[in-house]
């Protein structure tokens, strides 16, 4: 890890779009929360089992957690993405290759601090109306669509990563 080469990654426009979606995404999330959490209950769900229906009640300060938790997660990954060589590849990292390694795993970490975003916006997007028993929990679609958008794109980086060696 110590030789592999520093390179400093241009962000195709895709790229920025994305880092921009992901900034607007979390603006969104703390937005949503904010202009709502006088109006919630004293007592909100604060947990779903598999099948995407609420099994736990709590104070709504625990909704306060997820943007804040999604904050911290897209400002370490952010900070994570900007050292492309510190990471763990599932090839060998050479001169010839780093380009090409570094912009793809950039690419997926982008894509993740996004998703993770996502994923906790909806979670309060469906959390807030649960508030007043006008939804019905997350939905049975809920896990399938997490595990599908984490690890189809990490299957993907994997596959794609070795293949361009």
């Amino acid at each position: 890890m110590n030789g592999r080469p520093r390179i400093k990654l241009k962000l195709t426009v895709g790229d920025s779009i994305l880092e921009l979606l992901g900034w607007f995404s979390l603006f969104l999330l703390w937005y949503m929360i904010t202009i709502n959490y006088n109006k919630l209950p004293e007592i909100v769900p604060v947990h779903y089992n598999v099948e995407g229906k609420v099994d736990k009640f709590g104070p709504k300060s625990i909704l306060l957690m997820l943007p804040l938790i999604a904050t911290v997660l897209y400002i370490a990954m952010t900070i994570i993405n900007r050292f492309p060589h510190l990471l763990n590849y599932p090839v060998k990292i050479t001169e010839e290759n780093a380009s090409q390694q570094y912009t793809v795993a950039s690419r997926l970490i982008r894509y993740l601090k996004f998703i993770v975003v996502v994923i906790f916006g909806i979670i309060a997007f469906k959390s807030i109306p649960n508030t007043s028993a006008t939804s019905e929990g997350l939905g049975s679609w809920f896990l399938p669509f997490v595990l599908l958008s984490v690890f189809v794109p990490v299957i993907y980086y994997i596959i794609k990563s070795i293949k361009a060696v």
